[in-house]
């Protein structure tokens, strides 16, 4: 097989990992919004994390342009000798909500004016269709495939978008109830590849010891907190 031929028979993994903690004190919905880094506590995850693949056959790094994402890739990328990649794809949705409170029983919720976003939760009304979601993150998802053919790869993302991209590949329904996603802080969502095609989904939380227990998936709010600011 020539070096720019590609095997149809090649097994190759992209884990999805969402980013570590996020340093927010006022609680906003940051969304897209650039300036918000990993909390100390986010950077161990990242290292937690990073020390869990020190091993793996990881060929690619690749993150979302934003800063939590970019400084949740680093250790992993240093780890194996790697320089991140960037893909805007692996972006977070977007969401008319961004650079305010958004918490059950407050802020955002509150204010009639926003009721209007609210109308359709099949689409959904608030934010980036679903469906563009997946377009995106498959098209993602397949350029670090081709990227580490063969091999494994990393892609840093986000919790909405990983949910979504893993919901349209395990063929359930796209609309859901946020409190039961399981994506949690610095998560694995791992794609399996025969080729082209992806036959297993997996799912794991190598840094799950580090996460606050009212943010692990299925957990109610702490008082006084929601659930995600921002994912």
């Amino acid at each position: 097989m020539s070096s720019g031929e590609k095997s149809g028979d090649e097994i190759t993994v992209v884990h999805l990992m969402r980013h570590g903690e996020v340093h927010n004190p006022e609680g906003v919905l940051y969304g897209r919004r650039p300036g918000y880094h990993l909390s100390d506590l986010g950077r161990k995850m990242a290292d937690q994390v990073a020390e869990h693949l020190a091993e793996r056959d990881i060929t690619h790094v690749v993150a979302s342009p934003l800063e939590r994402a970019q400084e949740t890739a680093a250790p992993i990328a240093g780890a194996h000798g790697l320089e991140i990649a960037t893909d805007p794809r692996l972006i977070e949705a977007a969401n008319v909500f961004e650079g305010k409170t958004f918490g059950v029983g407050d802020g955002a919720l509150k204010k009639p004016g926003n009721w209007k976003y609210l109308t359709n939760p099949f689409r959904p009304s608030w934010g980036e269709p679903y469906i563009e979601q997946v377009v995106r993150m498959m098209a993602a998802l397949g350029a670090a495939r081709d990227a580490a053919r063969g091999h494994e790869a990393v892609a840093v993302s986000h919790q909405l978008p990983i949910w979504i991209v893993r919901s349209f590949a395990e063929r359930r329904r796209l609309w859901h109830d946020p409190r039961k996603r399981q994506c949690t802080l610095a998560s694995l969502t791992s794609f399996t590849f025969h080729g082209d095609e992806i036959i297993s989904v997996g799912y794991s939380e190598p840094a799950r010891d580090l996460v606050p227990s009212h943010l692990l998936a299925g957990a109610k709010p702490a008082k006084g907190k929601s659930k995600a600011f921002g994912a």
